[in-house]
């Protein structure tokens, strides 16, 4: 079936976003900031934001066992945004021709309830969208294929005509066993030739 449609995941094909961005300005020591990384305020931790766990509940508990850390686990809630450095070079271009072509874009991501509304104001490109699902909004987050269900269910995409782009591969992996295309996203040029060869561009 022609792929008439494609869903782009935002952090890491979009947004260059990456809790170093912000927190090489709070270490004057690599290894000390990805130890606390690695630690104390880990991915496996903040995937709870992603499922709607408030900033303020999350960082409080977490500062309450390590106290150590408090003023440095608060910025992660307080100063998140400085967690992205800006849009990934040459991917909102590829949107944008996707766009201009009529193809149908949605966005798939896992993001917080505090700062979907921020980014979507900051960055123009995240109105573009014929829709969008919200991790945070919906208590689940990829790669549970829950999320992709209500994503395909509430836009009537066939999913055998929907290419998912995602730079995860466990998110991947959901959506391929769902019957969508995937296209694993490396770079934007890369990204572009899978929609040429795909008809789309």
């Amino acid at each position: 079936m022609t792929v008439d449609a494609v869903v782009f995941d935002i952090g890491g094909v979009l947004l260059d976003w990456d809790p170093r961005h912000l927190y090489r300005k709070l270490f004057d020591d690599e290894p000390a900031m990805e130890r606390f990384l690695a630690d104390i305020c880990t991915l496996d931790w903040h995937h709870e934001h992603d499922l709607g766990v408030p900033f303020e509940c999350s960082c409080a508990q977490l500062a309450a066992a390590h106290p150590e850390y408090a003023r440095l686990i608060a910025a992660w809630g307080r100063r998140s945004e400085e967690m992205i450095a800006g849009p990934i070079d040459g991917a909102v271009e590829v949107l944008h021709e996707l766009k201009a072509a009529g193809v149908r874009c949605y966005a798939l991501t896992n993001m917080e309830a505090e700062t979907y509304p921020l980014r979507r104001e900051r960055f123009a490109f995240m109105r573009w969208f014929d829709g969008t699902v919200v991790s945070a909004f919906e208590g689940v987050a990829k790669p549970d294929p829950e999320i992709f269900r209500r994503l395909l269910r509430r836009y009537e995409l066939e999913p055998p005509a929907t290419a998912m782009v995602d730079d995860r591969p466990a998110n991947l992996e959901t959506a391929s066993s769902l019957g969508m295309q995937i296209v694993r996203f490396q770079a934007a040029g890369q990204l572009r030739d899978w929609l040429v060869d795909a008809g789309l561009l």
